[in-house]
């Protein structure tokens, strides 16, 4: 991005995203939404494709997208992001479409949208945000939620007896064959921040040749429905969401290794 001179004997060595509104967001502090909208920004920056990128919201804590994002937005119905963001890919063919939609939208009213998306090959990419719960509605049970986790909605944690195990939802959709790239990221240090900017530099390249589905599920810290402090949190995520969900690719089809 280009930087101004050097002002008052200091060089501006980094700056805000342009296409990163000067909105307050409303995340909870410690919240990865914040880190997670960053980096994506940074992307559409440097990659110069704001006027030509639509994002898609659905019903949770990105709610609200829209405020923060300098370019063209639509608000979805809860779990129907891919829907939507189908449509607008395929009537607006040379738009870059994404969607942004947490694990309650995506992994349990919205299972049916994403799984067929992918499976049709859909030329879109979608972010998902991972933190384990319900963030907007009350901290509730989420079908990411972990073994034994205490939620508003499993007082005495999550009884997989009765409600099965935490869905894995990247192992999942890497199975469909109309996906192309699909990949686990965080972005709880510097060293998950840059690696989690590089998949979404490739998933948008991937979208812009043409090469079909391409997800990056983000595992995300959720420190108000945790009940812990934001870098407590952090060291939750590490320590117990990490090796259920271990960081990877799990899908990287040949026609995105030659875009890489």
């Amino acid at each position: 991005m280009d930087l101004p001179p050097i002002t008052n004997g200091y060089e501006l060595v980094y700056q805000k995203p342009k296409t990163l509104t000067e909105t307050p967001m409303h995340y909870c502090p410690g919240c990865a939404h914040g880190v997670v909208h960053r980096v994506l920004m940074e992307v559409v920056d440097e990659m110069g494709i704001q006027d030509k990128t639509i994002g898609v919201a659905p019903v949770g804590c990105s709610v609200l997208l829209y405020n923060y994002f300098e370019l063209d937005s639509a608000e979805a119905p809860h779990g129907r992001a891919p829907a939507m963001a189908t449509g607008l890919k395929r009537v607006q063919p040379d738009k870059i479409v994404f969607t942004y939609q947490g694990d309650g939208d995506l992994a349990s009213i919205g299972l049916a949208e994403i799984v067929w998306a992918a499976t049709r090959g859909e030329n879109i990419t979608v972010f998902f945000i991972n933190n384990a719960i319900y963030g907007m509605t009350g901290g509730q049970m989420a079908p990411t939620t972990l073994p034994g986790q205490v939620t508003s909605s499993s007082p005495t944690g999550r009884d997989v007896e009765t409600t099965g195990m935490p869905i894995r939802m990247a192992e999942l959709l890497a199975g469909l064959p109309g996906a192309s790239y699909v990949v686990r990221r965080t972005v709880c240090d510097i060293r998950t921040i840059k690696e989690a900017k590089k998949a979404i530099r490739i998933a948008f390249r991937v979208q812009m040749a043409g090469a079909g589905f391409s997800l990056i599920e983000f595992l995300s810290s959720c420190p108000t429905n945790w009940g812990l402090g934001p870098y407590q949190a952090l060291e939750w995520l590490k320590q117990n969401m990490i090796p259920y969900y271990p960081l990877g690719d799990y899908k990287v089809a040949d026609i995105v290794k030659e875009l890489k």
